[in-house]
């Protein structure tokens, strides 16, 4: 049981770091669910690779389709509109992460340095009533209203994800510390609605831990992080500092299975800049929960790694709210050795 369970720490450890979906329109850096089971669980050292699909279905209401008909300039700054409508949003995305795990003790903990790009299709439809007044000299106004239907796609490559990170392993307790972030290089255009790439730089970090118990075949993580957002140059708006905390449980029925439930809070905790005073503080929050199973299974000499979640999405606020699927395959070196007895 100890082997099956290092190996399968190895291979959840690779999963991808973030992609977005939050603040700014509501689009984050963080991608909720990033984390999961076994989170700050120690890997095999050496080379994983891992590639996830990722499909999400949202929808969205009043204040977010406003937020988007300012951004792409469908309704002037100085407007004084009230939208009644929405969006609804798609993406399905392929993300391929590399990481190395470290033989050599750094700070007494286990190293390990990745990188995730993506590939993938966003959609967007939205559908709003729009009514308001335009600002005219000697304080008069011009009433307006009318109906908004716009339909946008977009086939391209996201931007890049490096990550650190430093497990710590005291029997069953494990700690784990990371740093990621976000280099714009992704297909992002401020006056398209649909987009892969954010437009703007971040910083992430946060800890986590890890319960795991070989002996019955239990577990149980916890990674709480928090966002830095630089901004967006092209839209002169900057979201404001982000919190997220992901969690998750396992039960192994054998050597090779293992299931039980995942969850997420996205919470942010600053208010963004920059915003049309419409929009204020414009903060953003969803919280997400659902059920996770998992296989591992050889590959040769190496350790293959199949995982499914999924998350059905509620509370949001300036946020799309809807559900999302992972499906993640990874390969591993070897798994450590038994221990002889």
């Amino acid at each position: 049981m100890r082997r099956l369970l290092a190996a399968a720490s190895l291979c959840l450890a690779a999963m991808t770091t973030p992609a977005a979906w939050a603040d700014e329109n509501g689009v984050s850096f963080w991608l909720p669910g990033t984390f999961g089971s076994l989170a700050a669980a120690p890997q095999t050292p050496g080379w994983t690779g891992a590639l996830t699909y990722y499909h999400a279905s949202w929808a969205a209401g009043s204040e977010l389709a406003r937020s988007n008909e300012i951004r792409v300039g469908r309704i002037p700054l100085n407007v004084s509109a009230t939208v009644s409508g929405g969006l609804e949003t798609w993406g399905d995305l392929f993300m391929a992460t590399a990481s190395y795990a470290f033989d050599t003790p750094v700070l007494g903990g286990q190293a390990s340095a990745g990188l995730t790009g993506l590939f993938g299709r966003v959609a967007t439809n939205l559908g709003a009533s729009v009514t308001g007044n335009i600002a005219a000299p000697l304080g008069l106004g011009l009433a307006f209203f009318g109906n908004d239907q716009v339909s946008d796609s977009v086939w391209g490559f996201g931007d890049l994800y490096p990550m650190l990170s430093l497990r710590w392993n005291f029997g069953n307790h494990n700690f784990m510390t990371y740093l990621t972030g976000d280099i714009p290089v992704g297909d992002y255009s401020a006056t398209r609605l649909a987009n892969i790439g954010i437009g703007h730089g971040a910083i992430d970090a946060g800890g986590g831990y890890t319960y795991l118990n070989p002996a019955i075949g239990q577990e149980l993580s916890g990674t709480l992080g928090f966002t830095y957002n630089f901004a967006n140059n092209a839209t002169q708006y900057q979201n404001g500092v982000d919190m997220h905390f992901d969690f998750g449980a396992a039960q192994f029925l054998n050597e090779h299975l293992f299931f039980g439930p995942v969850g997420y809070i996205y919470q942010q905790i600053g208010c963004d800049q920059g915003a049309a005073p419409a929009l204020g503080c414009f903060q953003s929050r969803v919280f997400g929960a659902g059920p996770q199973i998992a296989l591992l299974f050889p590959v040769g000499n190496s350790q293959g790694y199949v995982n499914f979640k999924g998350y059905k999405e509620f509370g949001a606020q300036n946020r799309p709210e809807g559900w999302n699927v992972w499906l993640t395959f990874a390969i591993s070196g070897p798994p450590p050795p038994k221990p002889v007895k």
